[in-house]
């Protein structure tokens, strides 16, 4: 096999993405389970890692626009503000990736849609209201700026965060969310299918919680609802230390290549374990597949998902291609950015007043 078809950017993505699965050992394929996917020199793959926070800007990286926090930005009640505001974290994302591509990667890990049913979560500042349905809308415009509307390549990949039913800190990763139907179906699940079902958001973020008394990286859930309303293929990432819960915290499962080969199979595509760290991930993985609690199949259709949200990015494309690999630092904290900030903030500032009712 000479030709390389996963570079040619003149052909179907599918035949791009199946070409170069084929070109990678198993081994290969288990290192991009984990958060920090490891390169593949001679293919000519470099390292790319999942997870760059980019709720309301780039600040914690460095110097960069500050932006409200998402209970702002959801109090201006504006989609089209939160699409600006997107669009411009987006720019600097692309920005500080072609700076320092190790510091930020492409993978954002915005917005957070968890409508924010408790006020005493502790973490409200991250969603935009107690409400599904605009904070659905909201999401969407947030993420539609984060992905930009390049008909081929993304500027970001967008994350929703967290499914589901996350809004409890205290004991976080033992206890459920029980949920009867009526709460699933019209209160938890709207605000999430609004941005995959438009296109906006390409992953999803799985929370630490149980639902119903499942550990939520297992939920049946992740393929009954969240892929079946995408509107293309989406990465499911978990959230940090969530897969090694299974076995551990959360008791669910004897042991940890059990619980990784259960939430593989459920539809995890990615773990974000032991930080920069993929040994202990590749070895749990790998004695899962000894054992036959996976097969290969099922490595192969993580694998062909992440591959196929980089082959979005751009990354196997001669950068001329892509609109968005133009963007340099320069972008980061300019004017322009600034007064799109102050214009939220401005916005962002609500007055109720109180009238009594006529008559």
């Amino acid at each position: 096999m000479t030709e390389r078809t996963f570079r040619d950017p003149d052909r179907p993505r599918p035949d791009r993405v199946t070409d170069l699965l084929t070109r990678l050992t198993l081994a290969e394929k288990i290192a991009l389970l984990h958060q920090y996917q490891a390169p593949v020199p001679r293919l000519g793959l470099s390292a790319f890692r999942t997870g760059t926070e980019a709720l309301h800007g780039l600040a914690w990286l460095g110097p960069a626009t500050v932006f409200p926090q998402a209970l702002g930005l959801g109090s201006s009640w504006n989609p089209e503000l939160l699409r600006a505001v997107g669009s411009a974290v987006g720019d600097e994302v692309r920005g500080l990736h072609h700076k320092d591509p190790d510091r930020a990667g492409l993978n954002v890990w915005a917005p957070v849609v968890n409508p924010l049913r408790d006020p005493r979560w502790g973490r409200n500042e991250e969603g935009y209201a107690e409400d599904p349905w605009l904070t659905g809308l909201l999401g969407t415009a947030y993420a539609q700026g984060l992905r930009g509307d390049h008909p081929t390549y993304l500027k970001t990949a967008p994350t929703l965060k967290h499914f589901l039913a996350y809004n409890n800190e205290t004991d976080r990763c033992t206890t459920s969310s029980n949920l009867p139907p009526r709460v699933l179906y019209e209160y938890e699940l709207p605000a999430f299918r609004a941005p995959l079902a438009a296109g906006a958001a390409v992953a999803v973020m799985v929370s630490y919680n149980l639902v119903n008394g499942r550990p939520a990286h297992l939920s049946p859930l992740i393929a009954a609802e969240l892929r079946r309303c995408a509107a293309d293929e989406i990465v499911v990432v978990s959230d940090a230390g969530g897969v090694s819960n299974i076995a551990g915290a959360q008791g669910h499962l004897p042991d940890q290549p059990s619980g990784y080969a259960a939430a593989l199979r459920a539809g995890v595509d990615s773990a974000t374990e032991d930080d920069a760290d993929p040994t202990p991930t590749i070895r749990r993985i790998t004695e899962a597949l000894r054992r036959g609690l996976l097969d290969e199949s099922d490595v192969d259709t993580a694998v062909r998902r992440l591959l196929d949200l980089r082959m979005r990015l751009g990354e196997f494309d001669p950068p001329d291609r892509n609109p968005y690999t133009a963007i340099t630092a320069d972008v980061i904290n300019c004017p322009a950015h600034q007064r799109l900030a102050r214009e939220a903030a401005r916005k962002s500032i609500v007055l109720l007043r109180d009238e009594p009712a006529p008559g």
